[in-house]
């Protein structure tokens, strides 16, 4: 299948409340690879390479807010070209 990489980012109520860890835990449980950090500006940045049907379910994953405490108000997305190569999913602190 083809790969396709995006950049995503997030705010809301997306710092704090284990969101990282459980876009980790979607990300594993789908097969994805790349990572997920917290910024400065209190927003989250996932950088994501899967498949294009793969990457759907992890998006709308993120949208809802994979950590039953979290909130997202803000969801937007750019496509990564070339595409990197991630070998797996990592939290970064």
């Amino acid at each position: 299948m083809t790969q396709v990489a995006y950049k995503i980012r997030v705010s809301g109520l997306v710092q704090g409340v284990g969101f990282r860890w459980a876009t980790k835990m979607v990300a594993d449980q789908l097969g994805v690879h790349g990572t997920v950090a917290n910024m400065a500006d209190g927003s989250v940045e996932i950088h994501v390479q899967t498949d294009e049907d793969t990457m759907a379910k992890f998006k709308a994953a993120v949208k809802k807010g994979p950590s039953p405490y979290s909130r997202v108000s803000t969801y937007e997305e750019e496509r990564i070209l070339p595409l990197p190569n991630y070998d797996r999913f990592t939290v970064i602190a």
